[in-house]
């Protein structure tokens, strides 16, 4: 495993691995490792053997439990291995850089809350929880935008709660 990450993006998406991120993101930004800090698929041969079948051999695929992620792995940017960092949610983001990982910028891609308050596009569906966790990255200058793919506008998460999507 390299020592050093160029983290390219840091994304929330509850689907982690699918075909936008290895389709469009991966490719973009040429990203050629991806890190999961993810509890649930840090415990899951299974869930994990089905994703690192999911990716192209050529890219390399960590999993790491949430606070094992935040407490090994510090924000770089420009030399290394170009990577992504996926969370399924902005909780874990929110524990990630509370516990060290310090990002200065996260993309929310896909999530849906069962206690949805705020739609924000058709894939984000954000609770009162999510919110209030993106308040608090806002608070410590974390930009939080919104968008699926690339090639998509980028919607900054202040400028959508100001115009008050629903």
């Amino acid at each position: 495993m390299p020592t050093h990450f160029n983290i390219v993006l840091v994304r929330v998406d509850n689907r982690l691995v699918h075909g936008q991120l290895l389709e469009a993101w991966i490719p973009r930004l040429g990203a050629e490792c991806l890190i999961i800090a993810n509890d649930e698929v840090a415990v899951d041969i299974f869930r994990e053997t089905v994703i690192r079948m999911a990716v192209p051999k050529e890219i390399e695929v960590n999993i790491f439990g949430v606070e094992e992620f935040a407490k090994t792995h510090q924000f770089e940017r420009g030399q290394g291995i170009k990577t992504i960092v996926l969370f399924s949610n902005i909780t874990d983001a929110l524990r990630a850089f509370q516990q060290g990982f310090r990002f200065i910028k996260l993309n929310v891609g896909n999530i849906f809350s069962d206690d949805s308050v705020l739609c924000c596009s058709r894939s984000v569906y954000l609770g009162q929880k999510d919110i209030d966790e993106i308040g608090v990255l806002i608070k410590e200058e974390v930009s939080v935008e919104l968008r699926g793919l690339p090639k998509d506008k980028s919607l900054d998460f202040r400028e959508l709660v100001k115009a008050g999507v629903s």
